[in-house]
Order: C-alpha cells, then sequence, then structure tokens
C-alpha cells in the first residue's frame, strides 16, 4: 500500500484499496517508475564494455584492412562506384560535422530552473483519447497529484468518437477526482486534431499543455514544463522528454526507450540551444495561449495534396509557431512516459505515420525557413532543416546500394555494415548507460542491427506514399452503442471550426457534460 499512495491521490486510495483489481497500466506496476536511482558501477561497467566494442571494431578493421582495400578499390572502379564512395564520403564527413556541433550545443544545455508557485500561470491539460480504454484514466490521475496549484490547473479529457469504454474510464475518473475532470465526448472519430481542437475552445489556461491519453507525468512535471514560458517571453512552445512507460514488456519498448533518451536529451537539447526544436511530442507539449488563438484555424484546416491532414499535429504546430517567430524549446527534467508497440507489426505502422508527418511538415517548414522568419539567429534552425533532408532523401538510397553490396559480397561488406552499426549506435548506447546508470543502454546495438535490417524499408515507401493517412493504432473490432442524440447535438461545436474571421477561444463555446 506504501507505493500507491506514494502515487495516487486521496479519492483514488480511497476508490482503490490495497488488493482492487485495478491497476493503472503504468502507475502500480511495482513502484518502479519514477525510481531515478543511479547505479555508477553499472554506468562505467556499460562505457567499459562500449569502449571495448569499439576497440574490436578498430582491431578487426586493421585485420581486414588488406581485403577491406580491395572491395573499396574494386567499387570505385566502376564510375558509379566512384559516385558512391565519394558521396558516402562527404556523407560522412558532413554527418561528423554536424555531431561535434550537435555535442557542443547538448553540453551547453542547461533546463530551466522550476518556478515557485506565485510566479506559475493558469494552465489547461488537454487529453485527447481514441479508444484508450482504462490507461486514460490512469493519464488524469497522474496528472491530478501533479504539484501545480490547483486553483492554476484545468484538466479537459475529450472522447475521440471512441467505440470501446473509453468514455466510461474517463467518466469515472471524473468522479474520482470529485469533478476535477472536464469531459467531452465527439459523436464521432474525426481525428487527434479536430479533439485537440475541441479541447482549446474549452480552455481556460494562458498555457495550453497536450498529453497523450496513453502516457502519465511526474509530479513536478508541468510545473517544469510551464517554466520557460514565465522566463522568456520569446518561448511559443515547449517539449517534454518522453521516456517508455511498458519498458519491461519485450524488447522493443527496451531497444526504444534507449533511442528515446537519445532522441530527447542529445538531439531535442542541441535543438532546443538554437531555439529551434523540430518537433513537440503529441505525449507532452505546451503551448502559448496567445500563439495557438492565431494559428489555431489554419492548422485544424490543413491539407496535403487536397485532403484533410489527419496525422502530424504536433509537428504541423510546432512549425505554424516557428513561422510566427516564437521560439520552441525542450525542458529535459519534464518527464512524460508513453505506452509504445510491443509488435513489430504496430512499430512499423506507428513509425510510418511519423515518417510521413516528417516528410509534410519538413517540406512545409523548407517555405519559410530560408526567409527571415524570426528575430535573431537563424542558422541553427536552418541546419537542423537541411540535415533533416539529407537523412531522408539520401539516406535510403544508400541502404539500398550498401544492401545491394551486402548481397553481391557479403564476407566483405557485412563486416562494414556491422561496424557501421556499433560505430553509429555507441553514442546512444554511451548517453543512456552514463545517464540511466543502467546496462540497459548495451539494447543500442541490437537495435541498430533491427533497424537496418526490419525498419529501413519504412522511409523509402513513406517517400513514396506521403499523401496517405490514417492513425492506423487504436482500431478495436468491438463496437458499443452509438453515442445519443443528446450528445451528439452538445459536441457539435467542439468540432466545427469557427469562422477564420472571428477566430477565437470561448471557454463557454459548448455546454458542459
Amino acid at each position: 500500500m506504501r507505493m500507491v499512495k506514494r502515487f495516487l491521490p486521496h479519492s483514488a486510495l480511497t476508490a482503490y484499496p490495497e488488493g482492487s483489481r485495478f491497476q493503472s497500466s503504468g502507475l502500480l506496476q511495482g513502484g518502479r517508475l519514477f525510481d531515478k536511482t543511479v547505479h555508477p558501477l553499472a554506468a562505467y561497467l556499460g562505457l567499459l564494455l562500449i569502449l571495448s566494442s569499439l576497440a574490436v571494431v578498430a582491431a578487426a578493421g586493421l585485420h581486414y584492412a588488406e581485403e577491406i582495400t580491395l572491395a573499396r578499390d574494386k567499387l570505385r572502379q566502376n564510375p558509379w562506384g566512384e559516385v558512391f564512395f565519394l558521396s558516402g564520403l562527404f556523407f560522412v564527413v558532413i554527418n561528423g560535422s554536424i555531431l561535434i556541433w550537435r555535442i557542443v550545443l547538448f553540453r551547453r544545455y542547461r533546463p530551466v530552473e522550476a518556478c515557485v508557485d506565485e510566479s506559475l500561470p493558469r494552465c489547461t491539460v488537454i487529453v485527447p483519447a481514441y479508444n484508450e480504454g482504462r490507461q486514460v484514466m490512469g493519464t488524469l490521475l497522474s496528472l491530478a497529484r501533479s504539484d501545480y496549484p490547483r486553483e492554476k490547473l484545468q484538466l479537459i479529457a475529450v472522447d475521440d468518437g471512441s467505440v470501446d469504454d473509453t468514455w466510461t474510464w474517463i467518466m469515472r475518473a471524473k468522479r474520482e477526482l470529485k469533478g476535477r475532470v472536464q469531459a467531452i465526448r465527439l459523436p464521432k472519430n474525426q481525428g487527434k486534431r479536430h479533439a485537440l481542437y475541441a479541447g482549446f475552445k474549452r480552455s481556460e489556461g494562458d498555457v495550453l499543455v497536450t498529453v497523450d491519453s496513453d502516457s502519465e507525468v511526474e509530479p513536478d512535471t508541468l510545473r517544469k514544463l510551464v517554466s520557460p514560458f514565465v522566463v522568456n517571453e520569446q518561448v511559443g512552445a515547449v517539449a517534454g522528454n518522453v521516456r517508455v512507460l511498458n519498458g519491461r514488456e519485450g524488447l522493443i519498448p527496451r531497444m526504444l526507450d534507449v533511442t528515446f533518451l537519445y532522441s530527447f536529451d542529445f538531439i531535442r537539447a542541441g535543438q532546443s540551444m538554437v531555439n529551434t526544436v523540430m518537433c513537440t511530442p503529441g505525449a507532452l507539449s505546451a503551448y502559448r495561449r496567445g500563439i495557438v488563438e492565431e494559428v489555431m484555424e489554419e492548422w485544424v484546416r490543413q491539407t496535403f495534396f487536397g485532403q484533410p491532414a489527419n496525422i502530424g499535429e504536433d509537428r504541423a504546430m510546432t512549425n505554424l509557431i516557428l513561422r510566427a517567430g516564437y521560439h520552441v524549446h525542450f525542458q529535459q527534467d519534464a518527464y512524460v512516459y508513453t505506452q509504445v508497440p510491443i509488435r513489430y507489426k504496430n512499430l512499423c505502422k506507428m513509425f510510418l505515420r511519423w515518417a510521413r508527418s516528417n516528410i509534410r511538415e519538413t517540406i512545409v517548414m523548407s517555405r519559410f525557413a530560408f526567409r527571415r522568419f524570426r528575430k535573431g539567429p537563424m542558422l541553427g534552425a536552418r541546419i537542423n532543416l537541411l540535415t533533416g533532408w539529407m537523412s531522408m532523401c539520401l539516406g535510403p538510397v544508400f541502404w539500398a546500394v550498401t544492401f545491394a553490396h551486402l548481397l553481391a559480397a557479403p564476407s566483405i561488406y557485412s563486416f562494414q555494415i556491422l561496424s557501421g552499426i556499433v560505430i553509429s549506435t555507441s553514442l546512444p548506447a554511451g548517453l543512456y548507460c552514463w545517464r540511466r546508470g543502467s546496462l540497459e543502454g548495451l539494447w543500442a546495438y541490437l537495435y541498430g542491427i533491427f533497424w537496418f535490417l526490419a525498419l529501413s524499408w519504412i522511409t523509402p515507401y513513406a517517400l513514396l506514399t506521403p499523401h496517405k493517412s490514417g492513425w492506423l493504432t487504436r482500431q478495436v473490432k468491438q463496437r458499443t452503442r452509438p453515442v445519443p442524440q443528446r450528445v451528439a447535438a452538445r459536441a457539435v461545436d467542439a468540432i466545427r471550426p469557427a469562422p477564420a474571421a472571428t477566430a477565437r477561444f470561448s471557454p463557454h463555446a459548448q455546454s458542459r457534460l
């Protein structure tokens, strides 16, 4: 019971005493979710193993130097082979230079110190949910126990036309939290963007926070997430730090936890230093109300190839905020823990959705990034954008050519590919081992192989099908009763964009359920 008291508010304790069958997917799993214990021995052992792996690669390279040289000379005898070799060399030099630049930025990054209660702004947290089931209650409970002044915190849950029992769990959370949750039920599924839009229209806060319904936050997450808005008026959006909630459910979550730490603690930390985090994650992001008011109608009406844009709402909002001249920062110590796929099929769907969104929004950002879109330096934003284009377009080409050479000369190129994987994944592995004090960082090596063999097809396929939309996940076969007409009528305003000429927030635009 001690562990339950540590995580849940009083209302939840009285509703679910010790021995209860109810368990939030993350909050009640062994009490380890928020364990920040660092094990120095494991950290040093992990770094030693990583250095040993690099030493083995170097020694093997020296041993097979003659064979590698012969293969390289044979490749360069062909004109296309010469082009591939020189392009690859250029690619390595550019990426190496960018890596050094990012390391410098990473070393300089520091999160903003959390503000005191008196300085905190009024905050609205919006949780869109679709076929999420009981996990949405775990999300709302974690938000309700936040170390944030209760009178300054508004919680909104939006059921985006779910066909399972999501609405039941939202209403249960509303009862247990004694009305702290405002519930909106849309009559049919419109997509996450429209669910957030409905929440925005009901919001009252000066800072708008979005949290995915499969995610849970730490008690101090909201306080730390909104603090950058208080100390810097130029900040228009803040990205939270995403970790894996279900990391003990298989190999895929374990590997993703390592890649998430690298993506956020290293990549986004560097992007924050140049005031241009490229994407505020759907799992946890915060936006300044004034700028959301300016771009909300354009955002909800966005199209691609003439069709409504149903994916990439987080990256789209980020682009609009950047285009308006605001900074987008990363708050490293504002943690959120999110559910990730445990099966290969679902992982591919998630990555394919992300890849298509990345293609679309990279095109959008390119339309304004090379203009004077804000005051102050913009070089860092442009470097990150060009790096994204290079990885998106040249990466698949190098992968295809490398795979062809692997089939032609497996004995030589298999070693070179494996060496490349070890070298490229050593930084994420080392960063995880050092930051988390855990040998789990070594999963980065397995993920590198897994990506090359089983996931590297996703970007090329996304480049061929960027026009396709759809959430691709959370589909259920079982359907519940349709939404009553009375409820449907009361939710119509929540999904209908306001006329562009009079676009504004209206906290009372819809009657409250």
